[in-house]
């Protein structure tokens, strides 16, 4: 990512905003269950909402910076902090009650982004739900995206996607300069 992109990822507004409005209406309704992952928490804004709504909350980060320092962040919380890619988790299959990814999936290339859905699936639990959400892009999108690994879901095609990595139900809504999107792994 690029240096203002990192650091409004990490800042108080961004916090202020994705805590106070984004996360609520994204898993409004949402059963997130005991055991939950977070796929790429970055800075770990979301993590913090998260952690006092699921009694166990495993991030996975692929950026070993970003997962070192969550890791001291969250140590002696209920957050686990693995270094490690999501489209080739290393947690047995049917390990979470819920999983969740936010604003990260237009980092995850192409080639594997499908990948990453199939992973979700196959450690969900059966009738467990995979939310999140992304953004599309825009003209301030990609002024906050120069020089950025960037690689945006197109929300027309994405429930076919979730449906093909093994999700039974899927759904996609778009607004508001983005896509949310809940999948339930079948029984």
């Amino acid at each position: 990512m690029n240096r203002y992109h990192r650091w409004y990822c990490r800042s108080d507004r961004w916090a202020r905003r994705l805590q106070g409005t984004i996360l609520p209406g994204v898993l409004k309704g949402v059963e997130l269950g005991d055991n939950l992952l977070e796929i790429g928490p970055g800075p770990g804004v979301a993590t913090d909402w998260l952690r006092s709504r699921a009694a166990l909350v495993t991030a996975i980060e692929i950026d070993s910076r970003l997962a070192q320092g969550l890791r001291d962040r969250f140590h002696a919380t209920n957050v686990t902090v693995v270094e490690g890619d999501a489209t080739s988790m290393p947690f047995p299959d049917a390990s979470f009650s819920g999983a969740v990814a936010f604003t990260m999936l237009h980092h995850v290339p192409y080639a594997v982004q499908d990948r990453l859905f199939a992973e979700a699936a196959r450690v969900l639990r059966p009738g467990a739900m995979f939310a999140g959400m992304d953004s599309t892009p825009s003209f301030s999108w990609n002024l906050h995206h120069l020089f950025d690994d960037r690689n945006p879901v197109d929300p027309t095609t994405l429930e076919d996607r979730l449906r093909a990595a093994g999700f039974a139900q899927a759904s996609v809504r778009t607004g508001n300069g983005g896509f949310t999107f809940r999948a339930m792994k079948g029984e």
